[in-house]
């Protein structure tokens, strides 16, 4: 990686929006190899940030994919980094970054629950996010009453918002599985719907401009990531790095074949048998180990003993016959 400028490099990193970290830079708040940063200056791979406590090392993006998750955020919590209320927020439970921060692509009201992608790279989320990308969004709602043809047909070809017109690009009416179960009618009936943008409250404001009232709302896809049923609230599962290469292809972005994955390898740790260091007990003693096999000496099995020899390994109180039987 060549130099680049500080807020750049950051802000690909996760620490915040270009914007912000400029204006942490005009207030002394960031700080470049022990040194206040100055506006514009250029940083390089290996340098070290530090920020309200914070130390983040530069790293070479081109070395490795960036890293996504997909969570289930359940109802309840909020897509804010803290909350002044101190309600749970999506990034309570999410697996600790070094160098970087998890970013938020898009945000889900406190009463949405389903998918929110989340990822290490703020040049990924901001390229998913862009309108000019044309992301699929689409939800699972849940609406009181049964939308008749010529509301469907308004809400597909455009209704006025309060900050532009709006639509779905697909409406598919999908069965209530309580009222498949029981047999019975329901006023509740299910939609999914696909829409291009993702404005404050869009979903809801769309079914309220047709008199219809949102009950229930859950996101179940973005773009080529679709979540699983089996997939509970809460739970976050990282993609593979076949699945980031189709999410960033549709956002416009084709990184390099060569490139690893950057999810940590997971170590696998596991017990070995360590041989016990001789004892500097006397000639005889237990555990002790006496020259000539004399009586009250302990041998240990061993693959270098002679043909026909009679082992025994201790476990547990037990012993093991290893030998041949006579």
């Amino acid at each position: 990686m060549s130099k680049e400028r500080i807020q750049k490099v950051l802000a690909r990193q996760g620490l915040g929006s270009r914007r912000q970290i400029e204006a942490w830079i005009k207030e002394g708040l960031i700080s470049l190899n022990g040194n206040i940063v100055e506006p514009g200056q250029q940083v390089d791979v290996g340098d070290v940030v530090m920020h309200g406590g914070r130390k983040i090392i530069i790293r070479d993006a081109e070395q490795t994919l960036p890293r996504v998750l997909a969570y289930h955020k359940p109802e309840g919590e909020v897509c804010s980094r803290s909350d002044p209320e101190g309600r749970p927020t999506i990034f309570d439970t999410l697996p600790g970054l070094k160098h970087s921060r998890w970013v938020a692509v898009g945000r889900l009201d406190i009463n949405t629950s389903g998918l929110i992608l989340l990822t290490d790279s703020g040049d990924l989320a901001n390229k998913l996010m862009h309108p000019s990308a044309q992301m699929q969004r689409e939800y699972a709602v849940r609406v009181m009453g049964k939308a008749s043809k010529e509301q469907l047909d308004k809400l597909t070809n455009g209704v006025e918002l309060e900050d532009g017109p709006a639509r779905f690009d697909e409406i598919v009416e999908r069965s209530f599985v309580e009222e498949e179960r029981t047999n019975r009618s329901s006023i509740n009936h299910w939609y999914h719907v696909v829409l291009m943008e993702g404005r404050n409250r869009e979903v809801r404001r769309l079914w309220e401009a047709v008199d219809l009232k949102v009950s229930r709302l859950m996101r179940v896809r973005y773009g080529s990531v679709i979540m699983t049923k089996n997939q509970r609230p809460g739970q976050t599962i990282e993609l593979d790095p076949a699945d980031i290469r189709e999410l960033a292809e549709l956002a416009g972005i084709e990184y390099a074949k060569n490139l690893r994955s950057g999810k940590p390898i997971k170590k696998d740790y596991r017990m070995t048998k360590h041989k016990a260091p001789a004892s500097r007990g006397r000639p005889g003693s237990r555990g002790s180990s006496a020259p000539g096999g004399k009586p009250g000496s302990r041998t240990s099995a061993s693959s270098g003993g002679r043909s026909g020899s009679r082992t025994s390994v201790s476990t547990g109180g037990r012993k093991v016959n290893n030998g041949k039987h006579r």
